[in-house]
């Protein structure tokens, strides 16, 4: 359906409405970003009222557009445009615009209010989380059907945005992938909060994205009609586009436009007043919406509303016969098929390294779960993370085997637009040391809880040979530190296959995956625990014989160390437990009368081993217990002569119980 030829009669006053709203909102506030709205209401008014298919009444229908305000400082924009859409968002909201409790926050938050595609706030990321988006699109057009997801992506960016290393990466990857469903708009006001641009950004922005293989156009800002038609233009390319806009920071602001003045503050009431005369409107008026105005707006909504009919009437039609449409119905629901967590065993003795059995599970997981797809920074074979049998992701191929390159910032972000992306679940992989490149988009994919999956190998000391600089020793304490991310490094095969199992039942945020580089041998569960204890994040793996004297902690490649630990002091009559504990927060979930149970506090002697930092153990062995661990960074070598080099070795687990004793 198209929208009626630009009527600037109609549309003038709008976007002058929409801009005065954003004033208003921070000016009330006494805090926020009022320029970048003031400057940016032409785009969002073309983008709302004429190119975007969206419904207000249903937010969440998958044939929509989609909108990302990447420079989330302008939050005051996005609010604006959703209440003059219908959206759940009231006047009263906008008039408590950044105070607690509102679903106005500073920047647009994920799920506080419908419209809010993604959350944004740190400059790049919208950008990034955009071609995730734009793949995951895709990847619905190719595998389902493309006449129902034939979405476009739409972002709005500032100068910091593509000042960002993170943005450079992820529209690297999308000319090389020729995302034509991908639109961005980037605001060129020559303007940031220390001053005029050329202090730290001279750059050909054009000349870049050309080189990425991007479609790239330059209008005036304030040009409604050539605004209007680069937009069309670019939703009918081939590749990517960029659509420059010169615009003006606070334009209408008679003193403060084209100053870094009406850039993170209010106008104030005296150049708010100059701004609405500037726009024909009463000075002493706020929150005004006249009545044309809100007419007009309605006009637009409704045609989202016959599109989304006209959506749902294909869908019916559509879903009697396409049986990939029926199972992602399935999955968009959130239901996983029968018999998914029908996975590889390993046999009791079997040598491998936890990466090599993630491997296998992740591929006996791709034959149940069609919709499951990633890959891995530049290192798939070494992360285990190739599909078998499964396409790549190219421009010329739709598959699930993605290739990031070596871009884990952006690959963070891209996951977060694939997991926004209704059925999809994304997995991606690099060296655990590597997860620091990419911690931004994995601490907004826990604030989101958005069911991300990442497979981070190579995760300790026991890497050897490469040394200090791709050791990791306190990325695990860094992982364990945010809030809503779960954290599980597995004692062995058998723990990988349920810790698999964990990730894709976790719907509620990210899942970090901490796998080995070298092997070791498979426990006997005849013998200990099931490995299916992992999903209480802590469990006795190895009871103690006799009365209970100590007990030894372990995780990953170290439990095998506990129970060496365990036999020698056991041979001594000592009676000591082995507690697996692979993941601090699914053990926490389940309260502290289980933690009592495996933990009891009677057993003061207590001895938690891991090959990273020893940072937070303290929680689980007391303040008496001791932990064998790295409080340095490590070196180059064998494996096993680092682990002798650094005492973490059975002998000093067993020597650090007897010296508690």
């Amino acid at each position: 359906m198209t929208s009626p030829p630009l009527n600037l009669d109609l549309a003038r006053p709008a976007v002058d409405t929409i801009r005065l709203l954003a004033a208003d909102m921070v000016e009330k506030a006494n805090s926020g970003h009022p320029g970048t709205p003031m400057e940016a209401a032409p785009i969002a008014y073309l983008l709302f009222a004429r190119h975007m298919r969206y419904n207000p009444k249903n937010p969440d229908w998958a044939g929509r557009d989609r909108f990302i305000l990447s420079c989330g400082h302008a939050s005051a924009l996005l609010y604006s445009m959703l209440h003059l859409t219908g959206y759940e968002l009231s006047l009263e909201d906008l008039k408590n615009f950044r105070q607690l409790g509102s679903p106005t926050a500073g920047h647009p938050e994920f799920g506080h209010a419908p419209g809010i595609e993604t959350t944004t706030g740190p400059l790049g990321q919208g950008i990034s989380v955009g071609v995730g988006m734009a793949m995951g699109q895709r990847f619905l057009a190719k595998k389902v059907s493309s006449e129902l997801f034939d979405s476009t992506i739409y972002g709005l960016c500032s100068d910091g945005d593509l000042m960002e290393g993170v943005a450079s990466e992820a529209a690297s990857l999308a000319g090389t992938l020729r995302l034509g469903n991908l639109v961005y708009l980037y605001l060129d006001n020559k303007i940031t909060i220390e001053g005029d641009t050329q202090l730290a950004f001279t750059e050909e922005v054009a000349t870049r994205y050309l080189s990425y293989g991007w479609q790239v156009q330059h209008v005036e800002g304030e040009n409604l009609k050539d605004l209007d038609q680069a937009i069309a233009r670019a939703k009918h390319s081939p590749r990517p586009s960029l659509i420059i806009a010169r615009s003006h920071i606070g334009f209408g602001a008679p003193t403060k436009q084209d100053t870094a003045g009406a850039h993170g503050a209010p106008l104030g009431s005296e150049e708010l007043a100059g701004a609405k005369t500037f726009f024909g409107r009463k000075p002493e008026e706020s929150f005004v919406i006249p009545s044309e105005v809100k007419k007009h707006m309605e006009e637009a909504v409704a045609r989202g509303a016959e599109q989304e009919a006209a959506w749902q009437t294909s869908f019916e039609t559509e879903l009697k016969n396409n049986e990939a449409l029926q199972v992602w119905q399935r999955a968009a629901a959130g239901e996983l098929p029968e018999g998914w967590d029908e996975l590889p065993v390993f046999a009791a003795g079997e040598k491998l390294a936890t990466r090599q059995a993630s491997g296998k599970a992740l591929n006996a997981l791709a034959q149940k779960l069609p919709f499951l797809l990633g890959g891995s920074a530049d290192l798939g074979p070494s992360n285990n993370t190739t599909l078998q049998g499964e396409d790549s992701f190219t421009a010329c191929t739709v598959g699930r085997n993605i290739h990031f390159g070596v871009r884990e910032h952006a690959m963070g972000s891209i996951l977060n637009g694939l997991a926004h992306t209704p059925g999809l679940i994304p997995f991606g992989g690099t060296f655990a040391i590597f997860a620091d490149y990419m911690r931004p988009p994995m601490r907004l994919a826990a604030m989101m809880g958005l069911r991300t999956i990442y497979v981070l190998t190579h995760d300790s000391i026991g890497l050897g040979e490469d040394g200090p600089t791709h050791q990791p020793i306190e990325q695990l304490a860094n992982l364990r530190a945010v809030p809503n991310l779960t954290v599980i490094r597995p004692g062995d095969a058998n723990e990988t296959v349920e810790a698999w199992k964990a990730a894709i039942a976790n719907t509620k945020g990210p899942t970090a995956l901490i796998l080995s580089r070298q092997g070791w041998e498979t426990f006997d569960r005849d013998k200990l625990a099931p490995a299916a204890e992992l999903h209480r994040g802590g469990y006795v793996l190895s009871a103690e014989q006799g009365e209970l004297k100590a007990i030894i902690i372990a995780t990953g490649s170290e439990l095998p160390l506990a129970m060496q630990a365990q036999a020698e002091l056991q041979a001594e009559g000592i009676g000591v437990r082995v507690v697996s504990l692979p993941s601090w927060e699914l053990f926490e979930q389940h309260g502290q009368d289980y933690i009592d149970q495996v933990l009891p506090p009677a057993c003061a002697c207590r001895v938690a081993v891991e090959a990273g930092s020893t940072f937070g153990w303290e929680r689980y062995v007391g303040r008496d217990g001791k932990v064998v661990g790295m409080t340095g960074f490590g070196a180059s070598g064998p494996a096993g002569e680092l682990f002798k080099h650094f005492d973490i070795t059975a002998e000093k687990v067993a020597e650090a119980v007897r010296e508690q004793l």
